[in-house]
């Protein structure tokens, strides 16, 4: 028995050590840091999109006034939360962070990024780069589909909607959506990519559609995405600390489906443009008929269920609190901006876990977050 057992170690140990040095650029790297974390931009190749005119956040008069009850406050560190923050009427109401981590502190951004890309969307629109959200996305990715003639458009890709064969399984090392975040070739990937379903009828949520909107925004604007950011987000919008998008290596393309990484102060501002309906500092940043487009449900759409899609808009997360439709940004791993319009306020909560329990595909813990901003906003 315990040599049976000492035999499976040492084959398991060999298969790995092969795997290691003869298996994908991918797999190599996640054995070698395992599953997706909110650091792993300390090991990636990264963009840097600078912070040149900082607007300082103002303190509320009752900063930190509030405490969180025991209860709440063990079930945020069970979920291992690093940031919590309460913003009203402009200003910071509530402020904190664990393990270590502080105000200046980067986190990973995971599928937050995928808003950011939205609003750059409604930027590029304004611009009059992109006609509307109904163009083609062979209008600017011809080789798009191994060239094959297709009527996807920047609003298929939006709602994901886009009908792409696609693998976004992250509980597998050989799926399509964990070669893209632990590769370094997403262009290998995305030339392989084609349309199989019908498109804009079926929601299925896929980091590709978002990497695919990268590609057009960089051919409509003839601009690299992060040049694009800092000069219509990044740099309007005060930012007081440099970001890092992870790229898939040094002279690639950033991992725009996930990977944007920025303290809570700052995330906290992305969330104003989307309170104030694409406005900031009394500059608009994006159309307010497209925030407006953007977070309503595209509920034209059903998901694997069969059921209404109510909860996602495009590139924003929806859900349904105290009888009010709130749209957010929403991460893997609990990464959250919240907008509660009706409060004036923004929360923002980042951390390294979230609930595996879901209600009517919004994950649980996203209700314990709402319920402490609304008693701090109380």
């Amino acid at each position: 028995m315990i040599k049976d057992l000492i035999l499976s170690i040492i084959v398991s140990i060999v298969l790995v050590i092969t795997i290691y040095y003869f298996g994908a650029f991918h797999i190599k790297q996640l054995i070698k840091y395992g599953k997706p974390r909110i650091d792993d931009y300390k090991h990636l190749d990264n963009d840097t999109i600078k912070a040149e005119n900082p607007i300082a956040w103002s303190l509320a008069k009752d900063y930190n006034n509030d405490e969180i009850e025991t209860k709440q406050r063990q079930e945020m560190e069970d979920y291992e939360t690093v940031a919590f923050l309460v913003f009203q009427n402009g200003k910071i109401k509530y402020e904190e962070y664990w393990q270590g981590y502080d105000k200046d502190s980067l986190v990973n951004s995971f599928s937050m990024a995928k808003s950011i890309i939205s609003i750059l969307v409604g930027v590029a629109i304004d611009e009059k780069y992109i006609k509307n959200v109904n163009q083609k996305v062979t209008d600017f990715l011809p080789d798009f589909n191994n060239g094959e003639p297709t009527e996807l458009t920047i609003k298929d890709l939006l709602t994901m909607s886009s009908g792409i064969e696609w693998n976004e399984n992250f509980e597998s090392p050989f799926s399509d959506v964990a070669k893209a975040y632990y590769g370094n070739n997403l262009q290998k990937q995305i030339d392989k990519v084609k349309v199989t379903d019908e498109i804009g009828k079926k929601y299925k949520y896929q980091c590709i559609n978002t990497q695919l909107l990268v590609q057009v925004l960089e051919k409509a604007t003839k601009t690299k995405i992060t040049k694009y950011l800092y000069r219509n987000l990044w740099n309007p919008i005060g930012a007081e600390n440099d970001a890092l998008w992870s790229m898939d290596n040094k002279n690639g393309q950033v991992k725009g489906f996930c990977c944007f990484n920025a303290t809570a102060r700052d995330f906290a501002r992305l969330g104003h443009v989307l309170l104030y309906e694409g406005e900031f500092n009394n500059r608009f940043i994006t159309p307010r008929s497209y925030l407006s487009e953007a977070t309503k449900p595209a509920d034209y759409l059903t998901n694997s269920h069969n059921k209404k899609v109510d909860y996602y808009g495009y590139h924003f997360s929806l859900l349904d609190y105290n009888n009010k439709k709130i749209p957010y940004f929403n991460g893997i791993k609990g990464q959250y901006i919240f907008v509660l319009k009706d409060r004036n306020a923004v929360v923002v909560r980042l951390g390294k876990a979230r609930s595996k329990e879901k209600t009517n595909s919004t994950t649980k813990d996203v209700f314990l977050y709402l319920d402490i901003a609304s008693k701090i906003l109380d």
